[in-house]
């Protein structure tokens, strides 16, 4: 019984965006670079989850290793230069670890106006964790990314599963006014006086992954771009945020990031959409809608 599976059913909240917006839209860019599971690292084994498919199991993977170091070398200017293009303002979800290898990213994003919020420490699932542990590494992270970005980080995304303590811990915390732990709605909602911000894994560049469909920068584009119009039509009569996922390894690459292009090309020549971090998203649902559940 401690799932919600009727949401907003027969009372979706009437549009409430700034300006009049029909939809707001978060795109967030994951920084795991540098906290994926790496022996070479010292960690108990290997990421095994990426576009490289042999495992290499009780040894370092430098194959592995390069793979994510694309990201930071190559993939963020590409990125953050479209985002510049368009003057678009994303969330960068950031790794603790990531960050502590990365502090010029962190530096470069804020500059630009970027949000940057807590993605874990290392790259991982919270999943089966005691409460002491997770609650350790939830103040490691927020104080290691407030050092680093100078910024004190507002919100939070666990890798995949969260524990069944994970957002009682954030709101226990103080720092977090939102998390980004649910996949179940179009439309933000209120835990108390926290604020949770679904996210989506399909309008996402994750799907270049094999077997995930995104293989042309076009799959990318088509899909999310269907997904916004959608939603974009819905937004007259209802409520509705978009989140885009993306990654600096991933549509970072020279033939995908024409994907990312033209997504942002699209939603700027419609009027009425609100491109905003996902901080600012939480801050504005919030003050519309209070305490409600």
């Amino acid at each position: 019984m401690r799932r919600d599976l009727k949401g907003y059913f027969g009372a979706e909240p009437a549009p409430c965006w700034p300006d009049d917006a029909r939809l707001a839209v978060s795109f967030v860019v994951n920084v795991e670079e540098g906290a994926e599971l790496s022996i070479g690292d010292g960690d108990e084994r290997n990421e095994s989850r990426y576009e490289s498919v042999e495992e290499v199991k009780g040894a370092p993977d430098p194959c592995m290793e390069s793979h994510f170091g694309y990201g930071p070398r190559q993939g963020y200017k590409r990125i953050a230069d479209a985002f510049d293009a368009y003057g678009v303002k994303a969330t960068f979800s950031t790794c603790g670890r990531a960050a502590e290898r990365t502090p010029w990213l962190m530096r470069d994003a804020v500059s630009r106006g970027h949000e940057v919020s807590c993605h874990g420490w290392r790259w991982e699932t919270h999943a089966g964790w005691d409460v002491d542990k997770e609650r350790a590494v939830i103040a490691k992270t927020h104080a290691a990314l407030t050092e680093i970005a100078g910024v004190a980080p507002v919100g939070w995304h666990t890798r995949s599963a969260t524990s069944p303590h994970t957002r009682a811990l954030l709101i226990e915390h103080g720092g977090f006014t939102y998390d980004s732990n649910a996949y179940d709605d179009d439309i933000p909602y209120m835990e108390g006086a926290h604020v949770v911000l679904p996210y989506a894994f399909d309008t996402n560049d994750m799907r270049f992954s094999p077997g995930g469909g995104f293989v042309q920068a076009r799959d990318f584009s088509d899909y999310v771009i269907a997904g916004f119009d959608r939603l974009y039509a819905e937004g007259a009569t209802a409520a509705r945020m978009m989140s885009i996922g993306l990654h600096l390894r991933i549509i970072g690459r020279p033939a995908r990031i024409g994907g990312l292009e033209t997504v942002l090309a699209h939603i700027a020549a419609k009027p009425g959409v609100w491109i905003a971090p996902r901080r600012d998203i939480a801050r504005h649902w919030a003050a519309q809608h209070g305490e409600t559940t």
